[in-house]
């Protein structure tokens, strides 16, 4: 009998993929030539000292620093390419360590304005997913951001990422200057969403001291370059 034919298998590209990747700040070079990848479902962390270049790789991938050299893909599609404020139209939802919410709109209008760049299908249900998951900001949405505190804020901004980031989060320093009831909250919320491999989730850290079971992978970041272990 002859035998079965195999096929061909492709196999998956990763949800993210820095390959040499350079990026300068005033000359400066920052990121030197980093290249790492993130499969599907994955939560990674990535570690480094203040200084390291974690923001900077962040701020990279979502476009909002120019990437002098090299190239960065969203499953096999180059992003690199596209301009900041289409980059959350892959499904990457961001969530910068100093929050970045506007303070006289309401929670909910911050959670909501990545749909005003990007069409969120299913508006209304994405938003009452938010909610779900984060039920302690639900009766603060007609509220001004303004009057929330640090740690409200915090979950506020990691709403509005989960909201657009249909695919990948991209969390800078969640653990950051927060109260260690909410600390211990956020590892609910992203032990969840690892749980039910709902998301890939990138999160960058200062520290080891945070980084707790539910993460796949450590990477590690040391004046701009990026390995699989603490040098």
């Amino acid at each position: 009998m002859d035998a079965m034919p195999q096929e061909n298998t492709i196999p998956a590209a990763p949800m993210l993929a820095l390959r040499d990747v350079e990026v300068a700040i005033d000359k400066a070079p920052i990121l030197r030539g980093i290249s790492f990848a993130v499969e599907p479902g994955e939560m990674v962390a990535l570690i480094g000292r203040n200084g390291a270049g974690k923001t900077t790789t962040l701020r990279a991938i979502m476009g909002l620093l120019c990437v002098q050299r090299g190239e960065i893909s969203v499953q096999g599609e180059i992003a690199s390419s596209r301009p900041a404020h289409l980059r959350a139209g892959l499904g990457i939802g961001y969530m910068p360590e100093d929050r970045r919410l506007i303070p006289h709109f309401t929670v909910e209008e911050n959670i909501l304005m990545p749909s005003w760049l990007v069409d969120i299908p299913d508006l209304r249900a994405s938003l009452q997913e938010v909610y779900d998951l984060i039920p302690e900001i639900a009766p603060l949405a007609k509220l001004p951001a303004l009057s929330l505190s640090g740690g409200q804020q915090k979950l506020v901004a990691l709403g509005r990422a989960l909201l657009v980031g249909r695919r990948m989060l991209l969390l800078d320093e969640p653990f950051e200057g927060v109260a260690p009831a909410l600390v211990e909250r956020l590892q609910e919320i992203m032990a969840r969403l690892s749980a039910g491999n709902e998301r890939t989730v990138l999160v960058c850290d200062s520290s080891l001291s945070e980084s707790h079971g539910h993460y796949d992978r450590h990477l590690f970041i040391e004046r701009g370059q990026v390995s699989s272990r603490l040098a």
